[in-house]
């Protein structure tokens, strides 16, 4: 009995994904399941833990279970001094000539990543960029903000090295179905927010163990008008909340994105009308305003305008949240003809991001010569930087317990180095505006 009702019964967008990688027609939230992987994701920060345990495991001359599903992307600690930190990309490189790892977006001269053609730079958007992202498919990556490619409408979640290390060997992985929170984000999205606004609102809403191990599920008319870049900023950070996975319904936008940087098929799959959702969460977007998210949590939210008080020591606009390349180009917006009162680093998140801000113009201008003209730090090289904070030499970290306003995604004692700095969390509007005026400002004073 109980199987034909669960037959009858509609399922979500994660919910059909997971069945079809279990190969079950069915699953419900809370069931135990062994998934086949579409793709593994590590990097040098996890790598060569997860190397390590692939060989313990499976034997020192064990062979990967599928060398065209791995995906090796240096990005985390590399334009360093820090011999560990060096060290950790070697291991990968020795690796992927070994195990013939068709994906491992290598960096040789540190002095000049323009040098190395196959370096990419922050894996979740490199994984975007390169056409590893595609509708429906099974995503694991050992780091947290793999949820980012949710954005694609597939299933792609953060795991430890030790699972990652089981994958590596089988390509399956034991998890759990978790349940769906739906957030369906109407009305008309103001000229003056952006997509971190929404998700700042939201995780404010329901804290940062508040999706806890569930899917959220973004739906709406102002995600349907959303781009890629922007529904991305959605799903990188469901993991702010506590979540398993972000996901968006994949449509035009979407196909549009994938089919030009690959040719793999895919097959996307839908949330039925009748899904049963864990529960529903509805905004009008249009009556939000500019958020930040104080120290030291990134469900401390503000409004902008409740912090303009709040003098701040340097901006920081980049990571994999805030360092595409329509991030600049918003932060341009705002930046054009005026001047920065604070040291303002710009970390594009990939080479291409970074070949971006030298071509795209807005008014006339590329965005590169705007940052210029305003006063900002020439823009780095496209890495994680000091999102993660890394080797006391890593480009823009916090070496003192300053105030920066940023477009990275935590703000957690210590995460972008010094433990007694603060980070304030921000749209690429919010963070140029602050920049500007050197305190927290909204961004609606210059928009």
């Amino acid at each position: 009995m109980h199987k034909k009702n669960a037959i009858a019964m509609g399922m979500t967008l994660v919910e059909k994904i997971l069945a079809k990688a279990s190969g079950r027609s069915v699953v419900e939230p809370g069931e135990n399941i062994w998934v086949n992987v579409d793709l593994l994701m590590t990097h040098d920060v996890c790598g060569p833990g997860t190397i390590g345990v692939f060989k313990r495991e499976f034997g020192a001359d064990a062979k990967v279970w599928d060398p065209e599903k791995i995906v090796l992307i240096p990005d985390h600690y590399i334009f360093t001094a820090d011999a560990r930190a060096n060290r950790n990309v070697d291991i990968l490189r020795d690796f992927a000539k070994e195990q013939s790892i068709k994906y491992f977006y290598d960096i040789t001269d540190l002095s000049n990543f323009k040098a190395n053609p196959d370096y990419k730079g922050v894996c979740h958007v490199a994984l975007a960029q390169e056409g590893h992202t595609r509708p429906g498919e099974v995503l694991f990556g050992t780091d947290s903000h793999t949820c980012n490619a949710g954005a694609f409408g597939q299933f792609a979640t953060g795991i430890g090295n030790t699972d990652a290390g089981f994958i590596m060997g089988t390509g399956k992985l034991l998890i759990k179905v978790p349940a769906t929170m739906r957030f369906v984000l109407n009305g008309e999205m103001p000229p003056y927010l952006l997509a971190k606004d929404l998700i700042l609102q939201i995780i404010g809403d329901i804290s940062v163990s508040g999706a806890t191990y569930r899917t959220m599920e973004f739906t709406g008319e102002a995600v349907e008008r959303m781009t890629m870049e922007e529904r991305m900023t959605l799903c990188n950070m469901v993991i702010e909340a506590g979540g398993k996975n972000g996901t968006i319904a994949p449509d035009e936008t979407t196909f549009e994105y994938v089919r030009a940087r690959t040719d793999k098929p895919f097959e996307a799959v839908y949330t039925d009308s009748d899904a049963k959702f864990y529960s529903e969460h509805h905004y009008d977007v249009s009556k939000l305003e500019p958020v930040v998210a104080q120290p030291h949590s990134p469900d401390n939210r503000a409004t902008a305008r409740e912090c303009s008080n709040v003098k701040i020591n340097r901006a920081y606009i980049g990571s994999c949240t805030g360092g595409k390349t329509e991030d600049f180009f918003h932060a341009a917006q705002v930046l054009k003809g005026h001047k920065v009162k604070v040291p303002t680093y710009i970390v594009p998140a990939t080479q291409k991001v970074y070949e971006d801000l030298f071509k795209i113009k807005y008014q006339e201008q590329t965005l590169s010569e705007i940052f210029l003209e305003a006063g900002c730090i020439e823009p780095a090289a496209p890495s994680c930087a000091a999102c993660l904070g890394g080797p006391k030499d890593t480009f823009g970290r916090m070496n003192e317990p300053e105030i920066c306003v940023s477009t990275t995604n935590r703000n957690f004692p210590g995460r972008m180095g010094h433990k007694e700095a603060g980070i304030y969390l921000a749209s690429p509007f919010t963070a140029a505006a602050s920049a500007i005026t050197g305190y927290v400002t909204d961004p609606r004073e210059f928009l």
